[in-house]
């Protein structure tokens, strides 16, 4: 349910934040809706929460197969919120700069501060997911067991190619032609999906009970 919320969350913030983003320079100018920016920035408080809870919750489980890789998912979701984090203070100090008077400089400030969210995006859901939810996730579960293998490719798959389309676009300085911008799209799907059928398969299914960690638990039952 957790990634289900994360889901809910990142998306409806990013389309709250769709107008300050795209003109930071004319929100601040006075035609920017305040409430709903603060909305979104509510919404991503709340996904660094569950991002954080789908990293902790499967740790007692996860130890038992690798406790190194399962501290190292914890600490890849951890630095993914960081990030998260540093775009949320972005976008309020430019909810800030509407309010107040901050001089001729209020406009490139707003812009520098939009930019600033732009590449906390890029490194975090854009480039650290692909080692955290990708390709560590996606091993200790194809490894475990807990959900079907095939599904783990998802993660094992979409893990790189989030890596490589956010270096890619890292090495541009986050400026991608319209071409590598689509194509970070296409690449995102494995990873988007793979997130998506945890979220669902979990809830509705739960773990598989022939998974050789839960067996141990049957056992000693």
């Amino acid at each position: 349910m957790l990634y289900l919320i994360t889901f809910l969350t990142s998306i409806s913030a990013a389309l709250l934040y769709s107008p300050l983003l795209d003109d930071p320079v004319g929100y601040v100018a006075g035609t920017g809706n305040d409430l709903q920016v603060l909305f979104g920035a509510l919404l991503e408080l709340l996904l660094i929460i569950a991002n954080i809870g789908t990293a902790v919750v499967i740790v007692p489980i996860m130890r038992r197969l690798n406790e190194e890789l399962a501290i190292g998912y914890v600490t890849a979701r951890l630095f993914e919120c960081t990030f998260i984090l540093v775009g949320i203070v972005s976008v309020l100090a430019i909810v800030s700069l509407q309010d107040q008077v901050a001089g001729p400089a209020e406009g490139t400030v707003a812009y520098t501060l939009a930019a600033i969210k732009d590449w906390t995006f890029l490194l975090g859901p854009g480039w650290v997911v692909g080692w955290g939810n990708g390709l560590i996730l996606g091993y200790l579960m194809y490894r475990s067991g807990l959900v079907p293998r095939g599904a783990a490719w998802l993660g094992l798959i979409g893990g790189p190619l989030i890596i490589a389309s956010g270096t890619a676009i890292l090495l541009g300085g986050n400026q991608p032609s319209d071409a590598l911008h689509a194509l970070q799209g296409i690449l995102t799907i494995p990873e988007f999906l793979w997130e998506l059928f945890l979220g669902l398969y979990c809830t509705f299914k739960g773990f598989r009970p022939s998974s050789p960690l839960l067996q141990a638990d049957a056992g000693a039952a």
